[in-house]
Formats: structure tokens, sequence, C-alpha cells
């Protein structure tokens, strides 16, 4: 295994989606998603988030995050990333089967194969930052490092 992708929930490696129904307990809450954390993080205000993390899915998560762009954070776009490995190290050390899976990668490169997102994918053309496939190895790396 060279390379792993994913994007959709469905696909073989989908569980490493933030859409993935794998609940996370950070902030004193339970957040049904890593994408319903990582959205709700975006605003300080706290009724925006409860909106948020009461979501039915993470796209109607991403929606209510993405749709306010007035109420978001001043400094987001500093502590993102931070925000975002906060999500998957939840992920990983609270659900067992993943860090599991995630071990069992090796050392494939892991991509979010995102046709839309250069940020956190790799984009339509390959391009892109790849930032959630780079956390996803970080973790795996410490894990790693553990043994």
């Amino acid at each position: 295994m060279d390379e792993i992708k994913f994007y959709h929930v469905e696909d073989p490696f989908g569980y490493f989606s933030n859409y993935s129904e794998h609940s996370i307990f950070l902030e004193g809450e339970s957040w049904k998603t890593c994408e319903h954390y990582y959205q709700a993080q975006k605003f300080e205000d706290p009724n925006i988030q409860k909106v948020i993390r009461e979501a039915i899915t993470p796209k109607e998560a991403s929606k209510v995050g993405r749709n306010q762009p007035e109420n978001i954070r001043k400094n987001w776009n500093e502590i993102k990333d931070e925000i975002m490995e906060k999500a998957i190290r939840a992920k990983v050390t609270q659900h067992e089967e993943i860090k599991e899976k995630l071990i069992e990668t090796k050392d494939a490169v892991i991509i979010e194969d995102s046709p839309t997102d250069f940020y956190w994918g790799y984009g339509d053309d390959g391009n892109g930052l790849n930032k959630l496939g780079g956390i996803w190895m970080k973790v795996r790396n410490e894990l790693f490092n553990q043994k």
C-alpha cells in the first residue's frame, strides 16, 4: 500500500473521513462526528456551537459552520489545524478500531481525496495541501513511536 485515499464514508477507507459516524468527546461535550466538532469550534458563541452539535448529519453541521462567515473567530485561520488535529486524536484514542486501522496503514501516504478542497485535501488536480491526510500520518507516526 503506497497510497490510501479516502473521501466518502462508504469508501474502503471512509472511516478516516470527518463525516464517519465515530462520535468524540471533547470540550466537555459529545460530538456526533469530527465534522460536528470542527465546525462548531469556528465560533465562540455557545448558541451557534449548540446548533452545530445538535445537527442531525455532518453535512448539516458543515453547512451551518460555513454559512456564517461574519461570526467566525478572528483567529480561526491560525488555530484551525490545531482544532482538526485535536479532533483526529480524539477519534483515534476513543475508538480502538480506528487506531488499529490507522496502524495497519504502516507507511502509506494517506490522502484526503477531495476534488474541491485544496487545503485539507488533494483537490481535483492533486496539488492540494492534504492537511487532513498529513494529520492522520502525524498521529500514526506518534503511535509507532510509542511502541
